[in-house]
């Protein structure tokens, strides 16, 4: 673990590294309210209940729980005392009004209610011995006392009743777990830094104790005051921070410290959130983590908050798990300190908006007569279009053929030549005359808007693929614009023959009447 430390001293600058957890890379700023404090205490505080306040006395059990140690103790102590001396008294009136406490004593004949009973300390000294059922035998109850007996029998069922009430809520407040959220850390800071090439708010948990927290479960809440569209105000607005729900990685095994990681999607609340805008925005952010202590099967949670000071950009923290002989061993010192990162300080939103870097290739421009207009770009062998129909993506998928078609004749056309300049005249002249019948032939070019469509069947299917783009295209190599005045020549050859080849018009026959023949005419 030694070793780890010295190489991350050596390449990176530590911070958090004091007692007293002050951030040292940060000036201190004002503390501002929290909602929630760092030891999990809500710092909120009801009032102006007017008539609710009875609803406390209605569950008078947990009102006593949820009060604190020093006045459980004095409730208790009054409790017991009032009782005592109420039961004392009644022992004390009863032998008051039988006559028992006579300063002259009694006859013989004479049965007291209660014996050697004659002022109220040796009345209450009667009741404490029954109360606890210690029973000296001095004093005791006879016979011959009615109402000594349902005294008696009241003061057992009343004296059950209130050692049940008191004792149990002892109990209960001594057997909480709070105290077990006690052994459960957090760190004092979160962090911001780049985990498997997405930026992620991270935070550290841990558990001091041996014993384990059965389906430990984490949550994060957002604290923000925010404003709706409609103008309505919502102080304190909660909102979710996913930690893994989807996925299953809120489902803690809480044996070592584990670092919590939310990332920051377009879905996250700090989508928008960069490093210059950290140190103006005001959020908290609340982290529960809840579970089942291992040894008495309570349900425990801990709490925690950050506040934005309390959020460091470009930090990751230290590590704290080494292998020992046989074990594996935890360096509390190093839980909450951090080191700062390379990461970038624009938000997530700011990042996906920037244009992506294209590959050099040929730009092809697209005109169409549609509304909808795109961009056809040839390279790394794809067509990319934006809008148009279905009809008009399978004309740019032929486009991209025309690309592909281009580019291998490109290629073989360099080929050609170059292996052509090392045969003889005669061989190149031939292979020019071949070249040059294959593009000059009376069915070849590129079918364009004016230009009359002639058949292709005899042409190579490479070049029948070029036909097949009927989009004005505005960029061509020099090779295609000598094929499209080819094209153009051949056109009008075309249209001479026909018009020779067409048969002269009817002639009107003479046999026909005069009026006739003027409306043929």
């Amino acid at each position: 673990m030694s070793t780890i430390r010295r190489k991350f001293a050596e390449d990176y600058r530590l911070v958090h590294t004091d007692q007293g957890g002050a951030p040292l890379s940060k000036p201190a700023r004002r503390k501002r309210q929290r909602l929630v404090e760092k030891n999990g205490r809500c710092n909120v505080q009801n009032g102006n209940l007017g008539g609710e306040s009875g609803r406390y006395i209605s569950d008078l059990f947990t009102t006593l729980v949820d009060l604190k140690w020093r006045w459980n103790l004095l409730i208790f102590i009054l409790t017991y005392t009032v009782a005592w001396l109420v039961m004392a008294s009644m022992w004390w009136v009863i032998a008051l009004i039988r006559g028992d406490l006579r300063p002259g004593g009694h006859d013989a004949s004479h049965t007291p209610c209660v014996a050697n009973v004659y002022n109220f300390p040796s009345a209450f000294l009667f009741f404490i011995e029954t109360e606890a059922t210690i029973g000296y035998g001095y004093r005791y109850i006879t016979e011959k006392c009615p109402e000594g007996i349902v005294l008696f029998l009241f003061q057992s069922l009343l004296g059950s009743v209130v050692d049940a009430f008191l004792i149990g809520c002892m109990f209960i407040k001594m057997s909480q777990p709070n105290k077990r959220a006690e052994t459960l850390m957090f760190s004092r800071t979160a962090v911001l830094s780049r985990r498997d090439g997405r930026l992620c708010l991270m935070f550290r948990v841990g558990n001091l104790r041996d014993s384990h927290m059965v389906s430990a479960q984490i949550r994060c809440k957002l604290i923000k005051s925010r404003q709706t569209s409609e103008g309505e105000f919502l102080p304190l607005d909660q909102c979710e921070l996913d930690v893994g729900f989807g996925t299953g990685a809120d489902q803690l095994f809480l044996v070592s410290p584990l670092t919590i990681c939310h990332q920051i999607t377009s879905r996250s609340p700090f989508f928008e959130l960069s490093q210059r805008s950290l140190r103006s925005e005001q959020f908290e952010i609340v982290v529960i983590l809840e579970g089942i202590v291992e040894t008495t099967g309570m349900t425990c949670q801990a709490r925690t908050s950050y506040t934005e000071d309390e959020v460091l950009w470009g930090h990751r923290f230290l590590p704290v798990m080494s292998l020992e002989d046989g074990f594996f061993r935890v360096d509390y010192s190093q839980f909450h300190n951090n080191f700062e990162v390379p990461t970038p300080p624009h938000s997530v939103k700011e990042q996906e908006e920037k244009p992506p870097l294209t590959s050099p290739g040929t730009v092809l421009a697209v005109d169409t007569s549609s509304s909808n207009s795109r961009s056809l770009r040839g390279g790394g062998g794809g067509c990319e279009v934006r809008g148009g129909n279905r009809r008009e993506r399978q004309m740019s998928v032929d486009c991209a053929n025309f690309i592909e078609d281009q580019a291998t004749f490109t290629t073989s056309t360099t080929s050609s030549s170059s292996s052509s300049n090392r045969l003889p005249s005669k061989f190149q002249r031939m292979s020019s005359t071949k070249e040059e019948q294959l593009w000059r032939g009376p069915k070849a070019g590129l079918l364009l808007p004016g230009v009359k469509a002639s058949s292709l069947g005899d042409l190579p299917l490479r070049i029948q693929r070029l036909r097949s783009c009927s989009t004005p295209i505005h960029w061509l190599p020099e090779e295609k614009l000598q094929l499209l005045a080819l094209d153009r020549e051949s056109g009008e050859g075309e249209e001479e023959v026909e018009r020779q080849t067409l048969p002269p018009p009817e002639q009107v026959p003479d046999t026909l009447p005069a009026k006739l023949r003027r409306m043929n005419r």
